[in-house]
């Protein structure tokens, strides 16, 4: 009797399974049936293309898991649409894909635009957040200053010009947060930058840019208060000591 059971179970756990998979074709041939109806409706030329079938953030690789082929009007197609997964696949995607957009080959564009490094300086990326970084308000142009903090703060650097940051060449509609930005710095302070981007937080600052007061340099260490009192203190030995005669003389005027 158990083994009867059994048997009527699994044959309707199979006769289930089977319906599920018919009605899931159904489902996708209907689908596919309107989406030609459509086509031919608009007229044109179809074509197979390559669409995304989720989301592809920036970085992520193309393959069968994130996008599949389908027929698409030639005339609706982007510039440099794919035609096959093989053209692209296995490459990152340096800008947002959405879920059904036709792939393009401009999502893959790797073309690095050079930095106009000035003349006696030297290009340096350092890690960056946007709370870090004026809250992402930086961008290549800017002029900043850049302090380094961990158990004391350093000013590592004044009015230095910012070349790159990670944001630049991003073209999604979204604002990317920073990861890096690069600077132009003197030679010698290149190994100071990275001592510290390994050890210490990095912390960007834009200056107003209005007249103001000169701040002091980086390395240089304010002594006002010190010169000042210097300064007393000489005042103090080279002023005359008073004698006895002097306080005689004042006694008999008082008087």
């Amino acid at each position: 009797m158990k083994k009867q059971l059994l048997i009527a179970g699994i044959i309707c756990g199979v006769i289930c399974a089977a319906c599920v998979f018919l009605y899931t074709e159904m489902v996708y041939a209907e689908a596919d049936s309107k989406r030609s109806e459509a086509l031919e409706r608009y007229g044109g030329e179809q074509v197979e293309v390559v669409v995304a079938t989720r989301t592809i953030h920036p970085g992520e690789t193309l393959d069968p898991s994130n996008c599949t082929t389908k027929t698409w009007l030639s005339d609706l197609l982007p510039d440099g649409a794919l035609m096959e997964l093989a053209e692209m696949e296995g490459k990152q995607a340096t800008s947002l894909i959405l879920e059904g957009e036709v792939v393009s080959q401009s999502r893959f564009n790797n073309e690095t635009q050079e930095l106009d490094i000035p003349a006696g300086y030297v290009a340096i990326a350092l890690p960056a957040e946007d709370i870090q970084a004026v809250g992402g308000r930086i961008s290549a142009g800017s002029k900043v200053d850049v302090y380094a903090t961990g158990a004391k703060t350093t000013c590592l650097g004044r009015d230095l010009e910012v070349l790159a940051t990670s944001a630049d060449n991003d073209e999604s509609s979204s604002r990317t947060k920073l990861t890096w930005i690069t600077l132009a710095v003197k030679p010698e302070k290149a190994q100071e930058f990275v001592t510290a981007s390994e050890s210490l937080a990095i912390y960007f600052t834009l200056p107003s840019g209005k007249s103001q007061e000169a701040p002091a340099q980086e390395g240089e260490t304010v002594k006002n208060e010190q010169d000042a009192n210097t300064g007393n203190k000489t005042e103090e030995q080279n002023a005359p000591e008073k004698t006895d005669a002097d306080e005689q003389n004042t006694t008999i005027e008082l008087k």
